[in-house]
């Protein structure tokens, strides 16, 4: 009777130590699947100064003409007239499918690379084709001598979601 309270000992022992080794197992699974990006622990991509130039404070209160804040809200506040009018013209459900529409033309874009996306849809779309910007009359800021062209391979890993940021800086 002994022999078979030593093989139940061994067994239970053995098993113990089978349950270790699968835990012990999962663990280094799960390292090896922890994500493969370089996280920017002090402030984020925002203080990525050689990509993306020097920030200030003044930079993120204000904006970069007075004119600029009471242009986007006129914009907000007419957009969301349209909406209402379209709303209780053709019923809830077309603003909604509007949205959508707007939803999947934003994100129909080219590769970053030499030339940008033109996203002529989502410009019929939203009405961008009837306004005359200063960019029709004074020239593309792409084309400026202060533009700084971007980097594709960041372009590219923001579009992939492999890295942060805007694909490519602004004027600096």
């Amino acid at each position: 009777s002994s022999f078979f309270l030593l093989t139940a000992e061994s067994f239970s022992r053995r098993d113990e130590v089978k349950k270790e080794e699968g835990r012990r197992k999962k663990k280094r699974e799960k390292a090896m699947e922890a994500p493969k990006t370089i996280v920017h622990e002090i402030g984020g991509v925002q203080n990525d100064a050689l990509r993306f130039g020097l920030n200030g404070v003044k930079n993120e209160i204000i904006e970069s003409h007075p004119l600029q804040s009471a242009y986007h809200s006129a914009r907000k506040t007419q957009e969301e007239m349209n909406r209402r009018i379209l709303a209780n013209t053709y019923g809830s459900a077309f603003p909604m499918k509007m949205d959508m529409d707007r939803q999947i033309l934003s994100r129909f874009q080219r590769p970053a690379g030499a030339i940008p996306s033109s996203m002529l849809g989502f410009e019929a779309l939203t009405g961008g084709l009837e306004d005359f910007g200063f960019e029709d009359y004074l020239n593309d800021p792409r084309d400026s001598e202060t533009f700084h062209p971007l980097d594709m391979h960041h372009g590219m890993e923001v579009c992939l979601g492999l890295s942060k940021g805007p694909v490519c800086p602004s004027f600096i």
